[in-house]
C-alpha cells in the first residue's frame, strides 16, 4: 500500500508530540491551537494523563531496581492499564517485572507481553518505528483519531490501545492488518458506546 508522505508525517509527529508531553520532555498543555487541539482529543482526562505518566516512570524505576539492565522492557500506560513489551533473558524475571508493575499505584490492570528471548537487532527496532508509523498514516485514512489509539510494535506485533467505538475498533485493526511487515494485531481496547464517546468530546462531532 502506498501512503501519502504528508499523511504519515502527520501522524507520526502527532505521535511524537504526545510522547513528549507524557514522557515530561514537553508541558502537558502545549501552546497554541495545533498542540491544544492535539491534548482535548486525547480521551483520557488530564488527570487520568499525568497519572500514565507517572505510571511510566515510576514503572522504568522499578524495574531498574529490581532486574538492572539484563531486561529490554518498553512500558505503555493507557487509562492506568500497562503493556508491557520487549525482551526477557528467563521466565522467572518475565514474571518479576510484572509483578512489580502490578504494584505501581494506581495501576489497574496489567498485559504482559514481554518476550523471552535476545534483544532485537537496530533493524528489526527500525522497521518495527516505521511500520508504526504507517498504521498511524493508515488510523488517518480510516477516520481513527491517530491520538485516540494508542500504537506499539514489537517484532512486527502491532498492539493497539486505546478508548473507542466498536466501529473504530474494527476499522483501526484492519488498517493495521494491511500494514506490509504487520505479523499480528493484538487488541487492548476499551470499548465505548457512542453516547460515551459523546459525553467525552461534546463538541466535536461524532463520525463512524
Amino acid at each position: 500500500m502506498t501512503f501519502s508522505l504528508k499523511r504519515l508525517t502527520l501522524a507520526t509527529a502527532a505521535a511524537a508530540l504526545l510522547g513528549a508531553a507524557l514522557s515530561g520532555c514537553a508541558p502537558l498543555l502545549i501552546g497554541g491551537a495545533a498542540g491544544t487541539a492535539l491534548v482535548v482529543s486525547d480521551r483520557r482526562t488530564p488527570g487520568i494523563l499525568i497519572e500514565d505518566q507517572t505510571i511510566e516512570v515510576r514503572a522504568r524505576n522499578i524495574i531498574r531496581e529490581q532486574v538492572g539492565t539484563r531486561v529490554r522492557v518498553d512500558i505503555t500506560s493507557y487509562n492506568r492499564q500497562v503493556l508491557l513489551t520487549g525482551e526477557v533473558p528467563n521466565a522467572q524475571d518475565k514474571e518479576i517485572v510484572e509483578r512489580q508493575v502490578s504494584r505501581v499505584d494506581n495501576v489497574r490492570a496489567v498485559v504482559n507481553e514481554l518476550s523471552v528471548a535476545n534483544t532485537p537487532s537496530l533493524w528489526d527496532r527500525s522497521s518495527d518505528t516505521l511500520i508504526t508509523g504507517r498504521v498511524k498514516a493508515a488510523l488517518i485514512d480510516v477516520k481513527v483519531q491517530v491520538n485516540a489509539v494508542n500504537v506499539t510494535t514489537e517484532r512486527g506485533v502491532v498492539y493497539l490501545m486505546g478508548r473507542v467505538t466498536q466501529a473504530e475498533a474494527n476499522r483501526a485493526t484492519e488498517a493495521a492488518r494491511s500494514i506490509s511487515g504487520v505479523q499480528r494485531v493484538v487488541r487492548i481496547f476499551e470499548i465505548l458506546s457512542e453516547e460515551e464517546l459523546r459525553k467525552l468530546q461534546p463538541s466535536l462531532p461524532v463520525k463512524l
